[in-house]
């Protein structure tokens, strides 16, 4: 499988990921931080700065200069969605981003060294300053999938916040792709809780 990817080290660290994770921070339920420069990251959760509901997610560099990335993840059991076609969706907002940022998607099989599907966001990447907008990740989980895992990384400088994940099954009847969400798996993905 050919897995395009802006930064081939952070490509081969999120596919080890959670390597390098500690939690010094008031971490959303259910979620946990990891990357290659964790020092240089703040993590938390926003009660002000919002899509809806009454929280966000949040990841903000504390250094000027950052060479590696952090980010805010989860895991689930692949079984809802194995044979499936689905849908990542969340919101984000950024500020002054110097390097670039993404939600991602990792789809693991039983070799835990290589994904059967990962993607980042490397080609149509959060940049610069934002307000909240919808991003997408569509990928196929084959049969013999065992877990996924995503989140939303930042890498260099600057703040992003994400919200309201939900991952939708697309089918295709009568020529028209319909999405139907799934319940089953990713907890907390509205950081409500």
């Amino acid at each position: 499988m050919n897995l395009t990817v802006k930064n081939a080290p952070i490509a081969a660290l999120l596919c080890a990921l959670p390597l390098f994770s500690f939690s010094q921070y008031e971490l959303p339920n259910g979620w946990w931080n990891a990357g290659s420069a964790l020092v240089s990251y703040n993590f938390g959760i926003d009660k002000e700065i919002r899509a809806d509901g009454d929280n966000s997610a949040y990841i903000k560099s504390v250094d000027k200069e950052i060479d590696g990335f952090a980010t805010l993840m989860q895991s689930c059991n692949a079984v809802p969605f194995k044979g499936k076609k689905i849908k990542m969706i969340g919101y984000a907002k950024s500020e002054n981003i110097g390097g670039w940022a993404g939600f991602w998607l990792r789809i693991d099989g039983e070799d835990k060294e290589e994904a059967l599907g990962f993607d980042n966001m490397a080609e149509r990447p959060i940049e610069g300053t934002n307000d909240w907008a919808k991003y997408e990740i569509i990928m196929e989980v084959p049969d013999n999938s065992v877990s996924l895992a995503y989140g939303l990384l930042l890498y260099g400088t600057g703040k992003i916040w994400f919200d309201n994940i939900t991952f939708q099954e697309i089918t295709e009847e009568g020529g028209k792709n319909t999405a139907t969400t799934i319940t089953e798996g990713p907890t907390n993905t509205n950081f409500e809780n």
